[in-house]
């Protein structure tokens, strides 16, 4: 199966490193502060150069709707806080949560979805990202080059199918 975050874990990564920036309304810097559209067009451009409009409303219609159940690091998540679709936007960091710019006096947390404030106020996910969007890495070539005689086969050990927590730092901060 191939993963739908395969090459987006820098969103990831970017927003949870906002973690503890403090909620500014209209705010879309570091610096400034930020609100949850602000934080997600900001962590996007920088991760992923996708250039996002800055209102919730606008990006909730971006991209491709998602299922919950396809639901990856990296997509964008809203809920209805206001009596209003997609009123709220965060970004999924897997296991469940995401993080968001919440409110005035706040900062920039993680959040998880499974409580009942969240789960009763989700309308949908979106992905405005795709794999093919992100910066161009030149991919390794297939064969060795011709003055290079090739080592023997040896067996590969299987890889895995998941990473224990420990390993898997969004997990280990998502955890704490």
């Amino acid at each position: 199966m191939i993963d739908p975050s395969a090459g987006l874990e820098e969103i990831s990564i970017q927003a949870m490193s906002l973690v503890g920036t403090p909620y500014r309304y209209g705010g879309n810097t570091p610096d400034s502060g930020f609100d949850c559209s602000g934080l997600v067009r900001y962590v996007v451009l920088r991760a992923a150069s996708v250039n996002l409009p800055r209102t919730t409303e606008q990006m909730g219609q971006r991209g491709i709707s998602l299922d919950r159940s396809d639901v990856a690091s990296g997509d964008l998540v809203f809920f209805n806080t206001t009596g209003r679709a997609n009123s709220h936007v965060g970004i999924y960091v897997g296991q469940n949560r995401f993080v968001h710019a919440p409110a005035t006096g706040g900062t920039v947390r993680l959040e998880d979805m499974g409580k009942s404030y969240w789960a009763s106020r989700y309308n949908g996910a979106r992905r405005v990202v795709a794999a093919s969007n992100l910066p161009m890495t030149p991919a390794p070539s297939p064969t060795p080059p011709p003055s290079i005689t090739p080592a023997p086969s040896l067996p590969v050990p299987a890889a895995p199918t998941a990473p224990p927590p420990e390993d898997d730092p969004i997990a280990a901060f998502a955890n704490q």
